[in-house]
């Protein structure tokens, strides 16, 4: 997690985009790391979970991420979840939640990790709240900035 919230600086000093990070881990091997590159891009899909995972598929050559798991600064949105989901990462550690960052003005859809898991019948193990007081500081952080755009 401490990789995640230095990726997330790091994209929020660049103005890349939201106060996000995520890891995608396998063992004890960083397999790959993003920050939220929304406003870089352009694109509304390029959430730090998105970006980690993209980057992960390449350097494994897979689109399955069997025995790897997920660290990301905010429980990730639907989307993230669905992608998660789809490559086989067997657990998501975060630290502040989607209701954290809808009342930073986010779009986000207020729907839990834990009800999508239930929903889907999948099988991903979650752990919230993991380093939250870290977490909450990183989107004070952003909370405090001058200028911000929530993406």
């Amino acid at each position: 997690m401490e990789l995640a919230l230095k990726e997330a600086y790091r994209g929020i000093a660049r103005g890349d985009g939201g106060p996000f990070g995520a890891v995608v881990v396998r063992g004890s091997e960083v397999i790959a790391s993003g920050h939220n590159e929304v406003l870089k891009t352009n694109d509304p899909t390029r959430h730090a979970e998105m970006c980690a995972i993209t980057r992960a598929s390449k350097k494994m050559s897979s689109p399955h991420f069997s025995g790897c798991v997920i660290y990301s600064t905010t429980e990730p949105c639907v989307m993230c979840f669905a992608a998660i989901n789809w490559a086989q990462i067997q657990q998501v550690f975060f630290g502040t939640t989607v209701r954290d960052v809808k009342r930073l003005g986010f779009n986000e859809l207020v729907i839990s990790n834990r009800r999508l898991n239930t929903l889907g019948g999948g099988s991903v193990a979650l752990v919230a709240g993991f380093m939250r007081h870290e977490c909450q500081e990183l989107l004070d952080a952003w909370g405090r900035m001058p200028s911000h755009e929530t993406y």
